[in-house]
């Protein structure tokens, strides 16, 4: 008896198990799985889940390819799919449910969201039920029926224009001729026109070619070869040769050419790495970018807000619905203090030889200059730089495309102005006390080993006067010294040395080098050598304190911002001290003793200090390269304060070597 009860209690496990292994899926689960994978654009799942009427009418092949095109086309990014909770089911119709979705995006024009009902079907497959999706074009877009196509464009906004304090255009949109070739117009020996059209061009005869022969091209297109200048006479020369046209076009210009070229910078085609970089803030492939400069440091400001729109059409290309419209913001100018004819005056003066120089509004901390020489020209990048230029800019030994007034280098002799400031403030240094050394060389004692500091001139007797006439490295050695690491350091701290300038421009922090400083190095750092690191514009800024009561001037680029003195630091030195260098300088260059005498003009009276900087590996290396500076100011009407350097003065004549170029960029200048 017991064994039958058994056999019943097991029968009616049975029973109930395959009572629940029949109860019908759920179309909630059906739902919530195809909604995941269409989050996830994972269209080859969303596919596998359609009912059989649904995959009649359209291909996996041709599912995934509509999905994949349209959300490519709209630039479709922070995709976002829900479903609704609930899920309804007629009572007389258990083989059919519908739930509502809602979809958001981000696209080229702008947000897009709307909701819309999802309709279910349980169909039988190999003796089980699955509930599967009624697929058809509105669950796209809500408007889009069958034969029904997505139209997506972009509307790129124009670029704001880069000025000077004038007003004056550093980079703007302009035109230039497109040279173009339309192959069906070609003679029938095509060398006839290619290889003259290259040599105008300066681009070789493969590169035109292989633009002839990208997979687009059709016999009647005109294919774009190249950019010319409108102002470039060869244009004619291009144009006579048969199947070459030149229509203009919009192009960026940059009137200074070289003259700028490192501090406007370039706009040129976005690649992959800057692609990825700017995700999400409406760029294309098909975009330009800032490449370097003040292009590349106002990007968002000058780009502006491109536009676009998604539209719905029909079969007959006729506009069904608008899925979505963003309005186009145009990119907005900027205006800098830099004053072109000092841009234009001062690269000149630089021309030929490897070097920097700023110039700046030492009152008001206005940056009127930033120049590098050698340059290139910005245009030949905007216009289409041949393969062969930019291979000779890159081996070029000089290196031409090297910002070099961002960058830092030993200041020499131009620091001791700061050394003597700092002395003064500590009381280390009387600029009336004598130091009296005999001979060129010197040191403090036995334990330098072989090691002197040297000078030029063997003056007997140096106060701080005659020691910045003469720029008596001893002199400033022995200042450094008596100062001790810590004050020194803590006084070119206040000059702003080790942090970054407080302008938009990313330049180099200049340096001090204090960790692990020697007292040789604390020595050759007073005047300028050792670990002293600076930027010529950093440089120019630290004079400003000679002429503002001892307060250290911000430096400003953007003229909106350039109104009224800003202070970058308060009292880095007291008005007396700032007065007694102020004095000590301008007889840098009148007294005939001067080392800048030769920028000694009665009528425009300049203020300054040379330096020369050896870069040596030891002390015994004769054929280390010099780097020449000069620092000048007019002391009557300190409008203008202009620091330059070249390098490898080495035979020059060392900073002599730049005291006539600053000299004439005065000239040129102040009126």
């Amino acid at each position: 008896m017991k064994n039958f009860y058994k056999i019943m209690l097991l029968g009616f496990l049975c029973i109930v198990f395959l009572s629940a292994c029949s109860e019908p899926p759920k179309p909630e689960s059906a739902v919530k799985k195809y909604v995941g994978h269409w989050q996830k654009q994972d269209f080859k799942a969303m596919y596998n889940m359609l009912d059989s009427k649904s995959k009649k009418q359209i291909s996996e092949k041709d599912f995934v390819k509509r999905y994949k095109d349209i959300y490519s086309g709209i630039e479709a990014t922070n995709l976002a799919v829900k479903a609704s909770s609930k899920v309804n089911q007629k009572k007389d119709q258990d083989n059919e449910a519908e739930s509502t979705y809602s979809v958001k995006m981000n696209t080229l024009a702008g947000p897009v969201a709307y909701k819309h009902t999802l309709k279910l079907n349980l169909e039988e497959k190999e003796d089980s039920e699955t509930w599967r999706i009624e697929w058809n074009p509105t669950h796209i877009f809500p408007e889009m029926e069958e034969g029904d196509k997505i139209s997506a464009s972009s509307i790129s906004p124009k670029r704001g224009a880069i000025l000077d304090r004038e007003g004056n255009p550093l980079a703007i949109n302009g035109t230039a001729y497109e040279v173009s070739i339309v192959p069906q117009s070609l003679p029938e020996d095509q060398s006839k026109t290619i290889v003259p059209l290259a040599k105008i061009l300066g681009v070789s005869p493969e590169e035109i070619q292989a633009k002839l022969d990208q997979p687009w091209v059709k016999p009647e297109y005109s294919v774009p070869i190249k950019k010319m200048s409108t102002d470039d006479p060869k244009i004619h020369d291009a144009v006579a040769l048969d199947g070459v046209q030149s229509p203009k076009v919009e192009a960026r210009i940059y009137p200074l050419k070289e003259a700028a070229a490192h501090l406007t910078g370039y706009l040129g085609p976005i690649n992959a790495e800057e692609l990825e970089n700017l995700k999400g803030k409406g760029y294309t492939s098909q975009d330009s970018v800032g490449k370097a400069g003040l292009e590349q440091v106002y990007e968002e400001q000058l780009r502006g807000t491109a536009g676009g729109v998604i539209k719905i059409l029909t079969s007959d290309k006729e506009e069904k619905a608008v899925v979505a419209e963003k309005e186009v913001v145009n990119g907005k100018d900027v205006k800098t203090t830099i004053d072109s004819g000092v841009q234009g005056s001062i690269y000149a003066q630089l021309k030929g030889d490897v070097g920097t120089s700023s110039a700046i509004h030492p009152k008001t901390g206005e940056v009127l200059a930033l120049v590098n020489s050698p340059s290139y020209n910005p245009n030949e990048y905007t216009l289409g730089i041949s393969n062969a230029l930019e291979k000779k800019l890159a081996d070029d030994p000089k290196n031409p495309k090297m910002n070099r007034f961002k960058y830092t280098y030993a200041p020499g002799s131009t620091l001791k102005p700061l050394t003597a400031a700092i002395g003064i403030e500590n009381k280390t240094l009387n600029p009336n006390d004598v130091m009296n050394v005999n001979g060129k060389s010197w040191q403090k004692d036995k334990s330098w080993g072989k090691y002197t500091v040297t000078r030029v001139s063997a003056v007997p007797s140096v106060d701080l006067e005659k020691a910045l006439i003469y720029s008596d490295n001893i002199y400033f050695a022995q200042a450094a010294l008596n100062l001790g690491q810590d004050s020194f350091v803590n006084g070119l701290k206040k000059f702003g040395l080790g942090e970054d300038l407080p302008i938009s421009f990313p330049f180099r922090a200049s340096s001090i080098g204090e960790d692990g400083m020697s007292e040789v190095q604390l020595a050759d750092s007073g005047y300028g050598q050792g670990k002293i690191q600076m930027s010529a514009l950093h440089l120019g800024i630290s004079y400003t304190p000679f002429l503002n009561d001892g307060n250290l001037i911000s430096p400003k680029l953007e003229a909106d911002k350039a109104q009224s003195k800003q202070i970058w630091k308060e009292n880095v030195i007291s008005p007396q001290t700032a007065a007694i260098i102020r004095e000590d300088l301008t007889k840098v260059v009148a007294s005939p003793n001067g080392t800048a005498h030769d920028a000694y003009m009665p009528k425009m009276p300049l203020a300054g200090k040379t330096g020369t900087a050896e870069l040596k590996a030891s002390k015994e290396d004769k054929n280390g390269m010099e780097l020449g500076w000069f620092v000048a100011y007019n002391q009557n009407d300190p409008s203008l304060l202009v620091s330059m350097m070249i390098e490898d003065v080495k035979g020059k004549g060392g900073s002599h070597y730049l005291v006539p170029k600053v000299k004439k960029v005065f000239e040129e200048n102040v009126k």
